[in-house]
């Protein structure tokens, strides 16, 4: 006899991913650089494209609004990042091979059915019978991504994703070249980066995004005409801008495009500043390493026990955390979607958004939980759906005019504002200066008279390293002391090679000008289709 349904809930739920990353490739491997790319590739962009077939092969649709940004997308299809990530999916495979047959064990390996009695502290994850168990594990993992890996994505990401954006399957949210932090940014190469980057989508999809993800939710008042002018319908902001209110979407200023607003009180039940799912003692602890195989074999075991004396990692004891977790949120979002619809008299829309490296990289167990809760939801009678679903459906509120505001530390733009950060704004500001300036009288000085101006790849290469010098992720990193120091150089680096080129350039030295952008390019020659003719007049 089967269970009955129960009764549908009011509203929409929407999940919204946002996958981004910076620009990693030839610069630097460990412990910042082409790992990081490399490790989010395998533990969360491959287990998130396998959950979602796995759903579609089960008829689901419109599972998820899935941000992708164009520094994302040029990675995973740039053929030395294919290239690199098969041989880090290779070595990961020979690191889970040395720790599941070394020696040193004394005595058979305890049953993971058999946890050590309370009254004894636990195995040390170090133990050879622990990281033996551990690295056949990690083997058959490894096995599975290689399979996948040289089956579906050898030829980039773009495939995978068109068929899922084709399926109806998720929703794509695009984003401007290189992640700019929009509000900051000089208007000319603000309305460059965004049309480039939908454009950059259009091209790799066939498919050009209705909606973006704003880089870091950041909004200035009158960046909503910029989007309707772009042909951006809808973008995401922050709980706060909405002033918490968060049910409908809401169109900004005199347009019709829509803001919507992450839920904080769903969002922050799976992850926030201080607390989340990931955080649970039997989950994968992140931060742990065996040294000798750069495996992270232990559980979280506790909040303040050291790495040392981290317990073993139980796959059992964490599919059990795994289902306690859906659960937990499956009726949280039930009772925020039933609480918003009382409230504000109508159906109500809540969306819960992350990261999606959180899912997979950062909490090892979250791609397993995104597919169960998938499920879950329907079968607890909660719709889910997608941002436009939401604005096909109708899930508007009435016009609103936002703040300034960000998803950043204080929901303002002091995490790339800050005083932290200052000199990064003034170098910024400097170089997009002289990268516009440059350009506009090496575009004019090619120009004919009733001809076409011919395509300028010096002008292009000093667009496209100016865009990574503002890149948003430098000053976060500064800001939250994340490899700070890499992020400097990363800023620097770039703002030294626009301004190189940039002066070969002035200075009439065209063929010097020519030899460096083609060297920079070799290192940075993302965005192949950026063209500096499109840059909007001064």
């Amino acid at each position: 006899m089967t269970e009955p349904r129960p009764e549908p809930v009011p509203g929409l739920f929407t999940l919204v991913l946002h996958t981004h990353l910076p620009w990693l490739a030839h610069h630097g491997r460990w412990p910042v650089g082409e790992e990081w790319l490399y490790q989010s590739w395998s533990a969360a962009y491959l287990p998130l494209v396998r959950v979602l077939r796995t759903l579609a092969a089960e008829n689901r649709r419109h599972l998820v609004t899935l941000g992708v940004t164009p520094v994302v997308a040029a990675q995973l299809d740039d053929p030395y990042c294919l290239q690199g990530m098969h041989h880090w999916l290779a070595n990961w495979r020979l690191r889970a091979l040395e720790a599941a047959t070394m020696r040193g064990a004394t005595g058979p390996a305890p049953s993971s059915a058999s946890p050590t009695p309370s009254s004894a502290p636990p195995a040390s994850y170090s133990a050879p019978p622990a990281l033996r168990r551990f690295g056949a594990r990690e083997c058959r993992e490894a096995d599975r991504e290689l399979d996948e890996f040289e089956t579906l994505w050898r030829h980039g990401a773009s495939p995978v994703l068109r068929e899922l954006i084709d399926g109806q399957v998720i929703e794509l949210l695009g984003g401007p070249l290189a992640h700019p932090f929009q509000p900051l940014l000089n208007p000319r190469l603000r309305e460059f980066a965004l049309r480039e980057g939908l454009a950059d989508a259009a091209q790799r999809y066939a498919h050009r995004p209705a909606g973006i993800w704003a880089p870091e939710c950041a909004y200035a008042p009158g960046m909503e005409t910029d989007y309707a002018g772009a042909g951006v319908g809808h973008f995401m902001v922050d709980g706060p801008s909405l002033h918490g209110d968060t049910a409908l979407g809401r169109p900004v200023g005199d347009t019709d495009v829509v803001a919507f607003g992450r839920d904080l009180q769903v969002s922050y039940r799976v992850w926030s500043p201080r607390s989340g799912y990931p955080g649970h003692a039997a989950y994968r602890d992140f931060h742990t390493y065996d040294h000798a195989t750069g495996l992270k074999p232990a559980r979280v075991t506790g909040r303040n026990i050291p790495s040392q004396d981290k317990a073993p990692y139980d796959p059992d004891r964490a599919e059990a955390a795994v289902d306690g977790h859906v659960a937990d949120f499956v009726d949280t979002v039930r009772r925020r979607l039933t609480a918003e619809s009382a409230r504000i008299g109508r159906p109500a829309h809540v969306i819960a958004a992350f990261d999606t490296e959180l899912f997979g990289h950062w909490w090892y167990e979250g791609p397993v939980w995104l597919e169960r809760v998938l499920r879950a939801l329907p079968a607890a009678g909660i719709r889910v759906g997608t941002l436009a679903d939401a604005v096909a459906d109708g899930y508007v509120g009435t016009p609103v005019d936002l703040p300034p505001s960000s998803w950043g530390s204080g929901k303002d733009w002091q995490v790339w504002a800050g005083d932290k950060v200052a000199d990064l704004v003034q170098l910024n500001s400097e170089v997009v200066d002289t990268a516009l300036s440059t350009v506009d009288k090496a575009l004019a000085q090619t120009a004919l008279p009733g001809s076409p101006t011919p395509r300028h790849t010096v002008a292009d290469q000093i667009l496209r390293e100016t865009l990574l010098t503002v890149s948003s992720d430098w000053p976060f990193m500064v800001s939250k002391d994340s490899a700070a120091d890499y992020a400097r150089y990363r800023a620097h680096l770039h703002a030294h090679a626009t301004r190189e080129i940039a002066a070969a350039q002035a200075a009439g030295r065209l063929e010097q000008a020519a030899r460096l952008a083609e060297g920079w390019n070799r290192a940075d020659g993302l965005f192949g289709a950026l063209d500096a003719r499109r840059l909007p007049g001064p």
